[in-house]
């Protein structure tokens, strides 16, 4: 029914219908008429355009034959493909479908490991290295060469150290504040002993390998301290993730392992601030330049810049009040931070972890921000580092029995300094045989924070490929079967709360 001036016309089905379709072609017309003008306008102004251009004999390189221009194509499909082949070597391109296949293998992998029980990051590192020369190089090599030619990587090391700072950004503002204030002191015994016991192990493996393994003119103390700090790292990420799948956050395990884990992670970045300033130093002298400046940094960002934010996070951390400006400032805060340590000599990435906990202690904010990373860092950015590694992680390399055994060593010390120390010093301190344990296990958990610190010792050349490729599976093995371990201590050791 249809109201017109002051009276109503009632139409039938049919006649409603006829009506909306002469609207529509009465409609059709007036588009088609209207482009069509306007594309004859067009062409008529090129056309006088075209008479204002120099005679084509000025221009002895450009010949026009239409006759010749397939000439050396057998076909319209050989045409098509050349054509396409041709767009493909275009960087931009390429780089799309370098994005899109890196995730897609992340997302397959991840989700794999998922389905059996393990972390998705397992699947994601695991996947890393099935794209590069370990397997798709092996069993693909065109494939291979074609989707990551060496060339074609500089853009995919810049966004994957950017997904870098932004995940370690992300570690120092999942550390929970209150944890680090009000229960360190009774996990400082086992957090350190987590750090000395697989550190000492560390340097003490790296005095038999530093002869053959170590790459020429790399000191020993440069080496060994490495070897130590990369034995020593627990990744608190995958562990707060295992921890809240095992329902355990509440429970003494849980407090306990979250508490050593956050103080292991402070000191441990700490310590490889320490240790990247002595390898980089050209002189005692370089040195102590860096340690005075990096500790000064420590002090402006604790005492200066930490009150500020706390400031502002308390006037515009509320999720209402959120603006875009107030998070620029905080993006602005860690970008500045990360520069700052890379030009004192400490690397960026311990900037930005410092910059993570110097963020307002608003829980909801905290929560925010760290969503909103998220989805880039996590989904896109961080699996191009995966890559990224996968490509420099040659398993191929391990062509001798005798250096599957060296790699077999390193697991082996590797478990034993971490799980070992961890769980050795938990008993010491009173917890019972099963929280002992089960925090030697979960401590023992590296995940993604060691393939960040190897990539640094490849970056600074402490590192060979083949030594990089052992850590890199020593890595994965000791965090894949954390999972396996607590199952079995919860078997054979009931825990008592």
């Amino acid at each position: 029914m249809l109201q017109s001036g002051g009276t109503k016309e009632i139409f039938t089905k049919e006649e409603l219908i006829h009506l909306m379709r002469s609207q529509l072609q009465k409609h059709a017309f007036f588009y088609l008429l209207f482009i069509g003008i306007f594309i004859l306008l067009v062409w008529s102004i090129i056309s006088m355009g075209q008479r204002l251009e120099s005679p084509l004999t000025d221009f002895p390189d450009i010949k026009i034959n239409s006759q010749n221009h397939f000439e050396g194509y057998s076909d319209l499909g050989t045409l098509i493909t050349q054509y396409l082949t041709q767009n493909l070597d275009h960087p931009l391109g390429l780089m799309f479908l370098q994005i899109a296949v890196i995730i897609l293998m992340a997302r397959l992998f991840g989700f794999i490991f998922s389905f059996i029980g393990q972390p998705s990051v397992i699947g994601e590192m695991t996947a890393g290295i099935v794209l590069g020369p370990s397997v798709v190089g092996i069993w693909w090599p065109q494939l291979s060469n074609f989707l990551f030619a060496p060339a074609s990587l500089g853009w995919m090391e810049t966004l994957s150290n950017l997904g870098l700072v932004l995940y370690v950004f992300i570690v120092g503002l999942e550390l929970d504040p209150s944890l680090l204030k009000n229960k360190a002191h009774t996990a400082l015994i086992v957090s350190h002993a987590s750090i000395v016991v697989p550190f000492f192990l560390g340097v003490t493996l790296a005095y038999f390998l530093y002869t053959e393994f170590a790459p020429k003119g790399v000191t020993f103390l440069s080496f060994s301290l490495f070897m130590g700090i990369a034995m020593s790292l627990t990744a608190f990420p995958v562990l707060a993730r295992i921890i809240q799948e095992h329902k355990l956050t509440q429970s003494t395990l849980g407090t306990l392992a979250l508490t050593c884990a956050a103080v292991d992670d402070v000191t441990a970045w700490c310590m490889l601030g320490a240790v990247v300033s002595i390898i980089r130093a050209e002189s005692i002298m370089t040195f102590l330049v860096t340690v005075i400046m990096s500790i000064l940094y420590i002090l402006f960002m604790f005492y200066l810049v930490r009150p500020v934010l706390r400031f502002l996070g308390e006037r515009f951390a509320i999720q209402e009040n959120m603006s875009k400006g107030f998070i620029a400032t905080m993006f602005v805060v860690l970008f500045l931070s990360a520069f700052a340590t890379e030009t004192i000599g400490i690397h960026a990435l311990f900037g930005a972890f410092l910059a993570g906990m110097m963020m307002p202690i608003q829980f909801d904010f905290r929560k925010s921000l760290i969503s909103r990373i998220e989805d880039v860092s996590l989904v896109i950015l961080l699996p191009l580092f995966f890559a990224i590694n996968g490509l420099k992680t040659e398993i191929g390399l391990l062509n001798e029995s005798y250096l599957w055994f060296i790699c077999f060593l390193i697991i082996l010390v590797a478990v034993a300094g971490k799980f070992g120390g961890s769980a050795a010093a938990a008993r010491y301190t009173g917890q019972s045989w099963a929280n002992s344990l089960a925090l030697g296990a979960l401590m023992n958990t590296r995940g993604l924070v060691e393939l960040v610190v190897l990539s640094i010792g490849y970056e600074l050349g402490i590192l060979t490929p083949t030594v990089f490729t052992m850590m890199v599976l020593m890595a994965l093995v000791t965090t894949f079967m954390t999972r396996p371990m607590l199952w079995a201590i919860e078997r054979y050791f009931p825990r008592v709360d």
